[in-house]
């Protein structure tokens, strides 16, 4: 399943992750600090979803969330039922 999030408040403008069976293999964050955001993505691929939010939430850079914060809120957005 690929997760596209645009964000708020943070240096990155959109994060695209892919989630397969409750476990991100990929994540791409498009602008923000780029040496930062490769290595939020390479320590969250082949972690499960749950565990990744309850790591990354709450992580404040710049006012209160930042591009980790940001990539957790996409990952409970994605845990949420889309209604019809």
């Amino acid at each position: 399943m690929l997760v596209t999030y645009e964000t708020s408040g943070s240096c990155a403008t959109r994060i695209d992750i892919e989630i397969e069976d409750g476990v991100i293999t990929g994540t791409q964050f498009y602008n923000g600090c780029a040496g930062n955001t490769q290595a939020v993505a390479a320590l969250v691929r082949g972690m499960a979803v749950g565990e990744a939010i309850q790591r990354l939430k709450g992580i404040a850079c710049q006012g209160n969330t930042s591009c980790p914060d940001q990539l957790a809120r996409a990952l409970e957005k994605s845990l949420t039922p889309t209604n019809p």
